[in-house]
């Protein structure tokens, strides 16, 4: 029954509050941004082309179901956010409530989840940033500019580009969250200016007929489309890493997840309908620049090129977002004694967990610079799909064990929400690719072996 020991709620939060080292300087405005932030960048930039080809005009529904699955996710992150304002997300609501092998084994997800999300973002952002040095004359030396085997035929050593950003976000984070939440902050109003740029000029050149037909694999591709692009919507669960540093979490929380969400899934939805109505979605094959390219279609070449800029700027935000997510993870299962304690070590100066930040830089940057984005990609929706089952199941064992808690905002129609909320995420589990799910087979294994190997010993919860 060690397995399934689980933290006093009360000790955790009386730990929380005489915490002293993570800085409250968040406020709700920051939180929505942070959260647009890591969820505007690849999903509407690169996946739109890819979720066309799988659903046609329809991935605009597609877009619908992600959203609706996430948000029902969302309204029980907000609940434990405002209850259990403590970092570590998912993780530290799983160890409260389902016991700590449960909590490991979630927390491992995530990791998979942050870090190599960082690591596909980071090889997007790589693409991008070539294609504008193209459009001015430069060019990178071809050995330097992607992973070996990435191109068929080009012999490549590193990507070079890729490696850098994510060693910049890492000194970026590292020098303080007030510092990196500003930069996000004005990342984030370009990229949006720049979303909202394209559907004003591209909704003149909408044309209906491409709609037709609107759903040509029927529901089938659909779901296909939606578990897909169910990876457009990562991110938002990146803002309840934060709790420890919001000035009011019991309210703010709340809002940035929900706000967040709500921002992009509308933006999705308005983006992909247009893209489609422009270029007929079968011309987004091997297209990895989908949305300027419908701009170029439209002779909106000046509009096209600004796009570039804010897909830039987008994967720059969700690559710092996903990268905090992970360190303040790591920092709260470092600080239960599942990792070596030095990687909870607050800076003194900065306020920052400095030596797992970067780490969390070299490893994943290492990851960016030399293995190609389709292998990085596989496994990144089924670790958050299973982590939003978990916290779903988490909202209705806390709603019964702790009936009397305090909650700053309760999920509406507990349990039907939350089973709602699993039994869509199983759903579109379904549709991932056999592979996919031998290979976290695989990650789980060797969580496991790090668990019993050294975890389960040095947990705090074992020391007691």
């Amino acid at each position: 029954m060690s397995l399934f020991r689980t933290k006093n709620l009360d000790d955790l939060l009386r730990g929380a509050q005489a915490q002293q080292g993570l800085k409250r300087v968040l406020g709700p405005l920051d939180l929505v941004l942070v959260g647009i932030g890591a969820i505007v960048g690849t999903g509407i930039f690169v996946l739109t082309g890819t979720g066309a080809l799988t659903a046609g005009p329809a991935l605009t529904v597609s877009f619908v179901v992600a959203a609706i699955a996430c948000a029902l996710a969302a309204l029980c992150y907000a609940e434990f956010a405002s209850t259990v304002p403590v970092a570590g997300s998912v993780y530290t609501y799983s160890y409260a409530t389902m016991g700590e092998l449960v909590a490991w084994i979630i927390g491992w997800d995530l990791m998979l989840e942050y870090g190599l999300a960082c690591s596909a973002v980071a090889v997007g952002w790589s693409g991008y940033l070539q294609s504008l040095l193209h459009g001015f004359g430069v060019a990178l030396p071809q050995a330097l500019t992607a992973a070996p085997g990435a191109v068929p035929g080009v012999q490549t050593w590193i990507n070079l580009p890729a490696f850098l950003i994510v060693v910049a976000i890492a000194a970026l984070l590292s020098l303080g969250i007030r510092e990196s939440a500003r930069l996000n902050n004005i990342m984030v109003a370009v990229k949006i200016g720049v979303v909202l740029l394209f559907i004003v000029v591209g909704a003149r050149h909408v044309r209906p007929e491409n709609w037709q037909p609107f759903a040509p694999f029927g529901m089938s591709g659909i779901l296909s489309a939606a578990a897909l692009v169910f990876f457009a919507f990562i991110g938002f669960d990146a803002v309840s890493s934060a709790a420890e540093e919001v000035k009011r979490p019991d309210r703010d929380l709340p809002i940035g997840i929900i706000g967040s969400l709500a921002v992009c899934a509308l933006l999705y939805v308005v983006v992909s309908l247009i893209m489609t109505g422009i270029v007929p979605y079968q011309e987004f094959l091997g297209v990895d620049h989908p949305v300027s390219l419908a701009l170029q279609r439209a002779n909106e070449n000046w509009v096209a090129g600004f796009v570039d800029v804010g897909a830039i700027l987008g994967m720059t935000t969700v690559i710092l977002v996903m990268m905090y997510g992970q360190t303040r993870i790591i920092f709260a299962m470092s600080r239960d004694g599942l990792f070596p304690r030095r990687l909870s070590r607050v800076h003194p100066r900065f306020g920052t967990p400095f030596l797992a930040t970067w780490i969390v830089g070299l490893v994943f940057g290492l990851f960016a610079a030399l293995v190609p984005l389709n292998v990085l990609a596989e496994l990144i929706n089924i670790g958050t799909l299973a982590a939003f089952c978990l916290i779903s199941l988490a909202v209705i064992v806390l709603r019964r064990t702790r009936p009397e808690l305090r909650r700053g905002f309760r999920c509406p129609a507990v349990p039907a929400v939350p089973l709602l909320a699993i039994a869509l995420c199983v759903t579109l589990m379904t549709f991932l690719q056999t592979m996919t799910w031998i290979a976290f087979g695989v990650w789980s294994l060797a969580g496991l072996a790090v668990y019993f190997g050294y975890s389960r010993r040095h947990s705090l919860l074992n020391e007691r």
